[in-house]
């Protein structure tokens, strides 16, 4: 599956894996003993990974989740005295922050994150930035900058309220307080709730599969059209636009419309 078949990507040692199969690429936070905390070397890993996979035209969705018990901490602060210590360094920071989250929220393909344990602050962020968000019943999440005395990136922001809401952003993001699973899906943050950790992984696969299996470029102009509804730009509805134009000169189509009439799974290439 281009540069990512079978692949580990230790460029960050012990930080974060990349794999991949059957056109769904799996990107794993892997600091279990610190509940998968991001270090400045992650979060440009996690940028550049993501992007290397929009280069990959076999990759059908991207699945984000943490190694161990953990989604993701958030920003690992036992660094911040080195790289986040003022504004100059802050504003460096932030830059890397903000390339992961739009990494993930432009990505080419549909992204989910899979959430079990924690999920706070740099990790919420990571997870509102996913198109889809499926979590376990363990999950807990905060998004505690004010406990912290820092600000958010304000494009980390606009993914929280689109994600969970106005009125819900204001009160985590205020309070610091922590919100439980049954309570995140209640506000639409996430998608479904599982019992557990191993009934999420099951169903995390289940849709992923199911995404992979049905027409990219049709996937590719549905995200797009969302992202237009959602931020009202007029270049991001030409975008839409042109993307939907290009489903119907397309192979898949074709296949698409054989498949129905011969009443048969349809075979998709991309194309």
């Amino acid at each position: 599956m281009g540069d990512f078949q079978g692949q580990s990507d230790h460029s960050a040692p012990g930080l974060l894996i990349a794999r991949a199969g059957d056109g769904v690429v799996t990107l794993t936070l892997d600091r279990p003993a610190k509940k998968n905390a991001v270090t400045l070397a992650m979060w440009r890993q996690i940028a550049a990974t993501v992007d290397a996979l929009n280069g990959d035209q076999t990759a059908r969705v991207l699945v984000l989740r943490g190694a161990g018990m953990d989604f993701c901490a958030g920003a690992d602060i036992g660094e911040f005295a080195e790289v986040r210590r003022d504004a100059g360094t802050a504003r460096a920071y932030e830059d890397a922050n903000s390339a992961a989250f739009a990494a993930l929220r432009t990505c080419r393909v549909p992204a989910i994150a899979s959430i079990a344990g924690v999920c706070f602050g740099g990790g919420f962020g990571l997870a509102a930035a996913c198109d889809l968000r499926l979590g376990a019943a363990d999950a807990v999440f905060a998004v505690p900058a004010a406990r912290l005395g820092l600000a958010y990136p304000a494009d980390a922001m606009a993914d929280i309220v689109a994600a969970c809401g106005q009125h819900m952003a204001r009160y985590l993001s205020f309070s610091g307080a922590r919100l439980a699973a049954k309570a995140a899906h209640e506000t639409g943050f996430l998608l479904e709730l599982l019992p557990d950790q191993a009934a999420l992984e099951a169903r995390v696969s289940d849709i992923a599969s199911a995404i992979a299996g049905n027409a990219p470029l049709s996937i590719a102009a549905s995200k797009a059209s969302i992202r237009a509804a959602l931020s009202g730009r007029d270049d991001d509805l030409a975008h839409a636009r042109a993307l939907g134009d290009a489903t119907f000169d397309s192979a898949d189509y074709t296949e698409g419309r054989a498949a129905f009439l011969e009443r048969r799974p349809p075979r998709f290439g991309g194309r």
